[in-house]
């Protein structure tokens, strides 16, 4: 992914910045909404990737979305506008939300399930999720009806799957091999 790196120093620099004006919170919750936006919206991110818009335009159209943002987000913007970075925000905002997470001890699962979780299977995900790694964790669900019934679970790079579809998959190949 080009500007990987980059992205990788200026989320290090910019927590850094936001933890000794102790704003790092603030800036996590700007930084969710800024990779959320982009990712969500394709004329945002083709507009911050092309060459052609200049970096005036640019900028007030990112000051004019996220005016609300801290001030040390506001800088970040500012910077990355004056280092012709602009095109890699996106890709900040994500990695400075991992940064954070990171130096406050929590780890982000990922619950994939045919159906959204219920609170009380929430809570249990949670707690098997926290017996696993040790670590605070916080759960994201994403819905995929394909998956049948039962759950995939990542945290990490570990995964665990036992969803429905997978078993029915494990079925077919012992099956087959037969």
């Amino acid at each position: 992914m080009a500007g990987a790196r980059a992205a990788i120093r200026y989320a290090k620099a910019l927590l850094s910045l936001a933890s000794d004006q102790k704003a790092a919170g603030a800036v996590n919750i700007d930084m969710k909404l800024i990779a959320n936006t982009i990712a969500e919206s394709k004329e945002l991110s083709d507009m911050l990737q092309s060459p052609v818009i200049p970096s005036s335009t640019k900028k007030s159209v990112l000051l004019d979305i996220f005016k609300k943002s801290n001030k040390t987000t506001l800088s970040l913007i500012d910077t990355l506008i004056t280092n012709n970075r602009i095109d890699v925000l996106g890709h900040v905002a994500s990695k400075y939300n991992q940064l954070f997470d990171e130096s406050k001890g929590i780890e982000l699962a990922t619950v994939t399930t045919a159906v959204a979780l219920t609170d009380t299977l929430e809570k249990k995900v949670l707690a098997k999720a926290k017996e696993l790694t040790g670590k605070n964790v916080e759960v994201e669900n994403i819905i995929d009806e394909s998956i049948l019934g039962g759950f995939i679970l990542r945290i990490g790079d570990v995964q665990y799957n036992a969803s429905v579809a997978n078993q029915l998959n494990q079925l077919k190949r012992e099956f087959t091999l037969n």
